[in-house]
């Protein structure tokens, strides 16, 4: 266990970096010490990009992905696929499933799963935006690429009673992914063939 240290400047911001999901004090230090050894001009670059990614960074008005304009890339290119949406629980998600190469259609940022637990209900998460999006009669196909966990098949069943009034089409990826397991943690090549062997969405 570290100490407090002699410097409180120091202490102060290896706590501020403890904070970070997955970085305890000890990497917290490193973290700092390496920053302490590099030029002025590095450390305000470093800065600078937080404040400014902070300040600017945005979120998509039509999928909710992370953006830096009003409409995200993929949302605005001609070459995706509209007629399919593919639903996820937050931007890492799209980030693992765009490493497969394997799906050219959009996406639908949730912000998180249905967990009464937590204290999350429909309501905090993005699913009337979904329903407006399948109203509009463009989709074709929805394919939920939640977790394998309780709150995932809570949210996926809850969206798919919400879509039976549009008569669209529903699938899941297919259950080559663990029961419990994270979507974002999940590798590649499994997550890939996932998608491209989903199946048809029974609500059950």
């Amino acid at each position: 266990m570290i100490q407090q240290l002699q410097s409180q400047l120091l202490d102060k911001a290896v706590s501020e970096f403890a904070k970070l999901p997955g970085i305890g004090r000890k990497s917290a230090l490193r973290l700092v010490l390496h920053l302490l050894r590099q030029s002025d001009e590095d450390v305000k670059a470093f800065t600078e990009s937080l404040d400014t990614l902070k300040r600017e960074i945005r979120h998509c008005r039509v999928c909710h992905n992370i953006s830096d304009t009003e409409v995200c890339p993929i949302c605005s290119n001609p070459r995706r696929d509209a007629s399919q949406i593919c639903v996820v629980e937050n931007i890492q998600d799209v980030m693992a499933i765009e490493n497969t190469m394997k799906f050219n259609g959009l996406y639908h940022v949730l912000g998180g799963l249905i967990s009464p637990m937590d204290g999350i209900g429909p309501s905090d998460l993005e699913i009337d935006s979904l329903c407006e999006r399948v109203a509009s009669g463009e989709v074709k196909e929805v394919i939920f690429a939640l977790s394998s966990t309780m709150e995932g098949d809570t949210t996926a069943f809850f969206i798919y009673r919400k879509l039976q009034q549009y008569d669209v089409p529903v699938s899941a990826i297919a259950r080559g992914i663990s029961v419990g397991d994270e979507l974002e943690y999940t590798d590649e090549l499994t997550l890939g063939r996932s998608i491209q062997n989903r199946t048809r969405y029974e609500g059950k």
